[in-house]
């Protein structure tokens, strides 16, 4: 957890297009020129808000987000097409093609996961991004969110980490009630969660 001083990294927004064709894909397109690491693979479901990767520009690492705002609500899907590995991009190249048909599948291969269906039954809070789950800031100290916790726009969750920087997710987003409360925690400390897992279930 010494890396928690690169929780606030700053963020690009993504460039949303939605070409014409007979399916209805979504394109995030590179907002800069630069080095783009995925964060991301194909199959995850992706969402506004959720960051896709990482993109260095001139030294400077900044976090690629899908826009937030409400105008932009559909930028959500299963990521289809995404480069097998760190490369270089220009403005407005492809970074991830979405399918938003594919929202509630939660598999790729159009299997659902057992454990997702499971829990989503009802109101459930959702990773924002992959990465790997922490639900303390350290060992030694107590969870950000357990049982019966009051969750309010900006409680923090948990500490997402990518890419050996940690993230910190907090509650609120499309869909969700102002106010809520813990019923279980349904993943552990270490796990590897992808965009879109059930984090937290609702009541």
């Amino acid at each position: 957890m010494k890396r928690a001083g690169r929780l606030h990294a700053p963020e690009l927004t993504v460039l949303v297009a939605h070409p014409r064709g007979e399916r209805p894909i979504i394109e995030l397109r590179a907002p800069s020129p630069g080095i783009f690491v995925p964060w991301i693979a194909e199959g995850d479901l992706v969402g506004p808000g959720a960051a896709i990767g990482e993109l260095a520009v001139l030294g400077r690492l900044s976090a690629l987000v899908v826009p937030r705002t409400a105008g932009d609500a559909a930028a959500a899907g299963i990521a289809l097409q995404l480069p097998p590995a760190t490369h270089a991009v220009g403005y407005g190249d492809l970074l991830v093609a979405l399918d938003p048909s594919l929202q509630h599948v939660a598999d790729p291969r159009g299997e659902p996961d057992a454990a997702v269906q499971a829990t989503t039954l009802g109101l459930v809070f959702r990773a924002p991004t992959s990465g790997r789950f922490y639900g303390r800031s350290a060992p030694d100290k107590p969870p950000f969110v357990a049982e019966g916790t009051q969750l309010t726009a900006g409680t923090t969750i948990c500490l997402l980490e990518v890419m050996k920087t940690f993230h910190r997710v907090t509650y609120g987003g499309p869909g969700l009630p102002e106010t809520a409360q813990v019923r279980r925690v349904l993943v552990a400390d270490g796990d590897d969660v992808n965009a879109g897992d059930p984090l937290l279930a609702l009541a």
